[in-house]
């Protein structure tokens, strides 16, 4: 399976508005809107490829998601 990263933005931020803060980075699979730690995303949301993850492009990232895909040996 291919995984992507997926923003979960700021309280009151739209992925449409002009400056839009994400408050969180989450691990999906690829073109999907649901977070391995379970969250509802966006489906416009902005998305990076999983190669992202552990860089200073995802922070901050979901600990949660972090750690399901870690134990799922992708990581």
């Amino acid at each position: 399976m291919e995984y992507a990263l997926r923003a979960e933005y700021a309280e009151g931020a739209e992925p449409e508005s002009v400056g839009a803060r994400v408050g969180l980075w989450h691990m999906t699979g690829a073109g999907e809107s649901v977070s391995l730690c379970g969250r509802q995303l966006d489906r416009a949301a902005w998305t990076q490829p999983s190669k992202a993850w552990g860089t200073s492009a995802s922070d901050p990232f979901c600990r949660e998601c972090g750690v399901r895909y870690l134990r799922m040996g992708v990581g």
